[in-house]
């Protein structure tokens, strides 16, 4: 192999390291390992931090955002887009979700209890072995939703 079939794999390599670490992926919430998210910078991280420090974020966009595990319990969330969002394992024992957009998220094993879901699209969401006692789901929408084991539920 010659001395620039080298440098060419080598820079290569290089650039493609660089574009996969600095890439435009969408961002996500790391956990702590207490569970609890970590603030992050990106483009819905204002709406991330001000949910976890305020404890309401009513009408932000946090389409595919990662709050797995994460404690929500209390928090509102009304008319919030939370597409494609992943609450596997949330806390959100309390939490106002009324008219907010669940569609493909996932909240297997969430604990939804005592939550305001009222009006609230989940289509398409993984709700399997969710705790939804309590909960208030008028007017929901569970279209096409994996609703296996859910505890709860009354409609």
């Amino acid at each position: 192999m010659t001395k620039i079939n080298t440098r060419i794999i080598s820079s290569t390599i290089a650039l493609l390291g660089a574009g996969f670490f600095v890439g435009c992926s969408q961002p996500i919430v790391r956990q702590q390992p207490d569970g609890e998210p970590i603030a992050q910078r990106g483009a819905r991280s204002e709406a991330v931090n001000r949910l976890l420090s305020t404890r309401e974020c009513s009408g932000c966009d946090l389409q595919s955002v990662d709050l797995e595990k994460a404690d929500l319990s209390g928090v509102d969330l009304s008319n919030a887009n939370l597409t494609n969002a992943d609450l596997e394992e949330a806390n959100l024992t309390g939490a106002n979700l009324s008219t907010a957009d669940l569609t493909n998220a996932d909240l297997e094993e969430a604990n939804l209890t005592d939550a305001n879901l009222q009006n609230t699209n989940f289509t398409s969401a993984d709700l399997e072995d969710a705790i939804l006692t309590n909960a208030n789901v008028t007017g929901a929408d569970f279209t096409g939703a994996d609703l296996d084991s859910v505890i709860g539920l009354t409609r």
